[in-house]
């Protein structure tokens, strides 16, 4: 994985947006349990490739120092070469001030050699210490879209499950009222009335066949008196 392959997928997974994600799902418990599987595996291989591009940064750091030092020290010696020859030159044969001299090119060359790597180093640092600075924000963004997707499955999970509590208790409700104790003391009630009523129907029903016997009674002892009376009258 390239550089600039991890750096585009770091960003595009940090700018994913997340409710817009929810929005589409079906199933939003699932949605989010599958994200953030997804997000986590991706932060570590997205971790792994920053490391990486982090130490190749580095080594480049590293040689560009070595560089410098390579090139601070190489004057060091050049110096001190060219002081010898100058030094031998008024006291001594020639020969060995030259000697010296080429000795001080030679170290100047390095020198040299030394600060071209090092200012050749200098921009491809400074542009990988960009990406590594991008790649950094990347990743403290996914993490925390990895916390915002974990506290949103969290809520959603405790929203569900106190969905399913009111929803039984919903049906516990309903089915009370189905079977609502108060309603068959209602039937019963009614029951006991009409059988009240009943018997209040037969009670009066007797009275009134009492009552009939009576006056048929009555009616008799008027039948008697009458013939009574008539026998009473042919009599005188």
């Amino acid at each position: 994985m390239t550089k600039q392959t991890v750096l585009g997928r770091v960003t595009q997974l940090a700018r994913a947006n997340v409710h817009s994600l929810l929005d589409q799902a079906e199933d939003p418990q699932k949605m989010l349990d599958q994200l953030i599987r997804d997000y986590t595996d991706n932060i570590r291989e997205a971790e792994e490739a920053v490391a990486a591009t982090v130490g190749n940064l580095r080594l480049l750091e590293m040689d560009h120092e070595e560089d410098v030092e390579a090139a601070r020290e190489w004057g060091v010696k050049a110096l001190a070469a060219s002081r010898k020859a100058d030094e031998m030159r008024g006291a001594g044969p020639a020969a060995q001030a030259d000697a010296f001299d080429r000795l001080a090119k030679v170290a100047l060359q390095r020198q040299l050699r030394s600060e071209r790597e090092a200012e050749a180093a200098e921009p491809l640092i400074a542009t990988q210490t960009e990406v590594v600075d991008k790649l950094k924000a990347g990743l403290v963004r996914m993490r925390t879209q990895l916390t915002e997707l974990t506290s949103k499955r969290d809520e959603l999970g405790a929203r569900a499950a106190s969905a399913r509590a009111q929803n039984r208790m919903t049906d516990a409700v309903k089915s009370v009222d189905v079977l609502d104790p108060t309603s068959e003391l209602s039937r019963f009630e009614d029951k006991v009335r009409r059988e009240e009523a009943k018997a209040m129907g037969r009670q009066e029903l007797a009275a009134s066949s009492l009552d009939a016997q009576f006056e048929q009674l009555d009616n008799l002892g008027d039948d008697a008196e009458i013939e009574s009376r008539l026998a009473a009258m042919k009599a005188r």
